[in-house]
């Protein structure tokens, strides 16, 4: 039984997988390999040089390499430590209507988020913030309703010993939430940037909103810029689309890789709260 378990696993396995090595073997593919689309699983020509054109092309491979990188740094800087914050606040601190306050941040994840596109896109027009970064990193020092959700839960089920013993040695609440509460919550914290760094590296329709500048793309939607390039009537350079789906794809996958246990932890830890 337990072979069949992992020959079934396997299998899977195998076909979730074909498609990342089919872009990697288009990735590796030459121009003229690329001009026939005659791809395998096995590039038919070695061409590792791919990857240094991608970087010494007209397109500005490098700046939408950049744009991304400062994007989710600046992302999952604001979500984890303003979100973190926030969360601490409504585990902790006892304030009127605090509650109530609670429930008004919990009712925004039912709102479709293109009910707010054409007001933001005001608000940020009128402030001349389109065509920059602004728009997109911004909003994340605000936190984000489900990690403040996440966190606060977490939060919860530390003691309240912990604080009060902090409070009797002296320490205020900032003090007790970087020394006592934000070094206990590491599962969550990096739950939390697994998620920002995922949806902010792979954004898309953000970016194709608010920018028009190549310089200013980030690598998500360069690699749509870099597809166009092939122009009305003629092939995409499919192994240079793959060089930056592979650029974009891999971050991720490493990200998850390193990550997992600690998504592991709080789901465990979720779960035996159920309980």
């Amino acid at each position: 039984m337990r072979a069949l378990h992992y020959a079934v696993l396997t299998v899977l396995s195998a076909l979730f997988t074909a498609p990342l090595l089919f872009m990697v073997s288009m990735a590796l593919s030459s121009d003229a390999t690329s001009a026939r689309a005659e791809f395998s699983l096995w590039p038919k020509d070695w061409e590792f040089g791919n990857f240094v054109k991608a970087f010494t092309s007209d397109l500005p491979m490098g700046s939408f390499l950049t744009n991304s990188l400062i994007l989710t740094g600046f992302a999952v800087l604001g979500q984890v430590f303003v979100s973190a914050m926030v969360a601490y606040a409504f585990a902790r601190l006892r304030a009127p209507g605090k509650n109530v306050l609670f429930i008004v941040l919990l009712s925004t994840l039912m709102l479709p988020a293109e009910i707010t596109l054409i007001p933001q896109f005001t608000m940020f027009s009128e402030l001349g913030w389109v065509d920059t970064l602004l728009p997109l990193v911004v909003p994340n020092f605000f936190g984000g309703a489900y990690n403040i959700f996440l966190m606060r839960q977490f939060i919860a089920r530390i003691p309240r010993d912990l604080d009060e013993a902090a409070a009797i040695d002296g320490l205020g609440y900032f003090r007790i939430f970087t020394r006592i509460v934000l070094p206990l919550m590491k599962p969550a914290l990096i739950a939390v940037g697994i998620f920002t760094f995922s949806w902010n590296w792979g954004w898309f329709m953000g970016p194709l909103i608010y920018l028009n500048s190549p310089e200013n793309m980030p690598l998500a939607l360069g690699v749509q810029v870099l597809y166009a390039t092939g122009g009305a009537g003629q092939v995409p350079p499919w192994n240079m689309v793959m060089v930056g789906s592979l650029i974009l794809t891999v971050p991720m996958i490493i990200v998850y890789f390193f990550g997992q246990k600690y998504m592991h932890e709080l789901s465990v830890s979720a779960s035996s709260d159920q309980k």
